[in-house]
This record gives structure tokens, C-alpha cells and sequence, in this order.
């Protein structure tokens, strides 16, 4: 699989891990609630409305590549468009897991850890591949887990230092 294709192919999961940053806010996921040991489910970061805009914008991306840049690999629009939905889905579903289980472990929010980094795009991966799995090649993936590593890091410090993150991680 070529480079441009990986990028069109997983340019939505990048856009539902993005889009919370400037549509979140209200309510929590978890409304407040914690478990037995005191800990919050998921915090007051991961709310509804950055969730739900999160996957809307991410499968809106993946519907309009599906309609102006479509992927030879899918047999058809429909497929690419249900692809795109399944990684946004997937990649805020990642990143609500990053969380549920930096609670566990204690850490704060706002805490640097490896799965704000890498669950958003792993959890993406894994909900879009009952379509996509002939896109996966151990090398894409590879490619890609490095990519979003780097991509979080950079766009992370450049949206603490634009005011719209209190920590650059």
C-alpha cells in the first residue's frame, strides 16, 4: 500500500482525535461518576459533545474522501464512508480507554502516557478492520503507529501553545 493511500485511508481517525480539542465541552461521559475506588470513570475531559463531534467530523471527512478521493481498495463509496465512520468510532473509543485507564492507575488528567499517544489510532484500527483488513500490511501499520506518535506530540504542543490545551501532551 502506498503512503498517500495510508494517509487518505486514516485521515479520519486523525480528524475524531482532533475535532474534541475545538467541539468538546458540557457535560462528561462519564456524568461524574466513579468507581468503587474512588476514581472518576473517565474525568471531566472526555465529554458527549467532543465525542459525538468527534465522530461527526471524522466520518464527514471519511464521506467526503470517499466521494472526491476514493481508495481503489474499497469496492465502492459506501465501503470507504463505513470505513471512516468505523475509524472515528474506533479512535474516540481509544482515547476514552486511554483514560479509563489513567484512572485506574492513578495519573492525573492532563498526565503525559503512551496510550494518549497510541490508543486512539490502535482502537481505530482494530473497529475499522472487519472492512479495511486488506489495507493492513505489517509495514502500513507500523508506518502509521509512528506517524500518529509524532503527529500527537506536534499538534498537542502547538494547540497548548494556540491556548486550546492546558498541557502540550
Amino acid at each position: 500500500m502506498d503512503i498517500l493511500s495510508l494517509l487518505i485511508f486514516i485521515l479520519p481517525c486523525y480528524v475524531a482525535n482532533a475535532a474534541p480539542v475545538l467541539l468538546g465541552g458540557g457535560a462528561p461521559m462519564d456524568l461524574g461518576a466513579s468507581l468503587g475506588d474512588g476514581r472518576r470513570i473517565l474525568g471531566d475531559a472526555k465529554t458527549v459533545r467532543g465525542f459525538v463531534g468527534g465522530v461527526a467530523a471524522g466520518t464527514a471527512v471519511g464521506g467526503m474522501l470517499a466521494l472526491f478521493l476514493p481508495l481503489a481498495f474499497f469496492a465502492g463509496a459506501w465501503m470507504q464512508f463505513l470505513s471512516g465512520f468505523l475509524l472515528s468510532l474506533g479512535a474516540l473509543f481509544g482515547d476514552a480507554a486511554g483514560s479509563f485507564v489513567k484512572r485506574r492507575m492513578g495519573l492525573e488528567p492532563g498526565k503525559p502516557f503512551i496510550l494518549d499517544q497510541a490508543g486512539f489510532i490502535i482502537m481505530g484500527l482494530m473497529f475499522a478492520y472487519p472492512v479495511a483488513h486488506g489495507m493492513y500490511t505489517v509495514g502500513g501499520v507500523v508506518f502509521l503507529l509512528a506517524l500518529s506518535w509524532l503527529l500527537h506530540l506536534s499538534t498537542n504542543v502547538a494547540a497548548n501553545r494556540f491556548g486550546l490545551k492546558r498541557v502540550p501532551w
